[in-house]
């Protein structure tokens, strides 16, 4: 498959550059037999007592950090400055080394030195191919943790803009209600829409949940820039189901409900560790699942998720998961309609392609 298939254009003008508020006042778009205009708000209508939703509780860390390669016997930029230097974490290798995306990257070394502040630095110790590098903290474990805290940014994908480097209102916008676990460097941004209101009434409808843990990378963000499908090579990401995830998710299946993967990670996750009857098994450890047209999912029977990147490995897996054509309709109308695209954006509900003609 030629990755100009899943190709699309989608004006800036359609791109959230902030969550709706609050949070269960985002639309929803529903593409099953037909296309239906509703809110996040009408999903507890839309699913039955004992359906169960998964959701993703990684949390998401302040990956993003600015700092100065020490020039050293190199010389300084024009103006006698040292040259500034972005990385966005994306893998950690240990308590004190992590796999990062660097701006500029071409001019970094193996050696050199990125000062973020006093007492806070990173050797570069390797450097990869598409401006990764691997760095080596001066502090680890909790420290780190802390370091990132005071001195890091919320990692944002690229096309929301902020007239500055940190905004104290992405701290909370960026997590979803479930945020638990310390990882990730995206957002699960299906999970943003939820609401202690919007659980209540999931709740009394007879809804249940479970959770399990993917922490997203900021492989995520990256273009497929090969031309063909097959040319594109997934970062790896860590995650991890437990004995009671699984189990509620097998016993949700032998009671007759439905699996309701709330985003990707999740989804992706689940397809990881399912045999081939559908089981779902406890997992731990990394994937780098890559699902385009043509996988036969064996899990969820629905998929909560926003609005992906054209071009993008999200956008071939909702094509996979509801068809190709139907996606393709389903963005076209909801750029007619007026829906808000991408991480803060508004909401699609996704029947599984099979399960769509049973």
């Amino acid at each position: 498959m030629k990755v100009d298939e899943f190709d699309f254009e989608l004006p800036a003008r359609f791109i959230a550059q902030r969550p709706a508020s609050p949070r269960d006042a985002a639309r929803l778009l529903v593409a099953g037999k037909r296309l239906e205009n509703l809110g996040i708000l009408d999903l507890p209508r839309l699913l039955r007592a004992g359906d169960l939703l998964v959701f993703n509780d990684t949390r998401v860390i302040p990956s993003r950090l600015f700092g100065h390669r020490l020039a050293g016997r190199r010389p300084k930029n024009e103006a006698g400055k040292d040259p500034k230097v972005e990385v966005t974490l994306h893998k950690p290798v240990d308590e004190a080394a992590w796999k990062a995306f660097a701006r500029p990257a071409r001019k970094l070394k193996p050696g050199d030195t990125i000062q973020f502040a006093a007492g806070f630095s990173a050797l570069v110790a390797e450097k990869g191919d598409g401006g990764e590098v691997t760095l080596s903290f001066s502090i680890g474990g909790k420290d780190l943790s802390a370091a990132l805290g005071r001195y890091g940014a919320m990692p944002l994908p690229p096309y929301i803009k902020r007239a500055k480097d940190r905004d104290a209102r992405d701290r909370q916008d960026y997590q979803t209600l479930f945020a638990k676990r310390n990882g990730a460097v995206a957002a699960p941004t299906a999970g943003l829409h939820f609401t202690p209101r919007l659980m209540e009434a999931l709740e009394a409808r007879g809804v249940l949940h479970t959770f399990l843990t993917l922490h997203v990378g900021a492989g995520t963000f990256l273009p497929v820039r090969a031309e063909d499908v097959a040319g594109h090579k997934m970062h790896a990401e860590w995650g991890e189901i437990s004995d009671q995830a699984a189990d509620a998710v097998n016993r949700t299946r032998a009671a007759g409900g439905r699996i309701i993967a709330v985003g990707t990670t999740a989804l992706r996750l689940m397809e990881t560790a399912a045999d081939e009857d559908g089981r779902l098994h406890p997992f731990r450890g990394e994937t780098d699942i890559f699902i385009t047209p043509g996988y036969a999912f064996r899990t969820a029977e629905l998929l909560l998720t926003n609005f992906h990147l054209p071009r993008s490995t999200l956008f071939m897996l909702v094509s996979a998961f509801a068809g190709t054509q139907t996606m393709k309709e389903a963005y076209a109308h909801a750029v007619d309609a007026g829906y808000r695209f991408y991480s803060y954006g508004d909401a699609c509900l996704l029947e599984r392609r099979e399960a769509a003609h049973k």
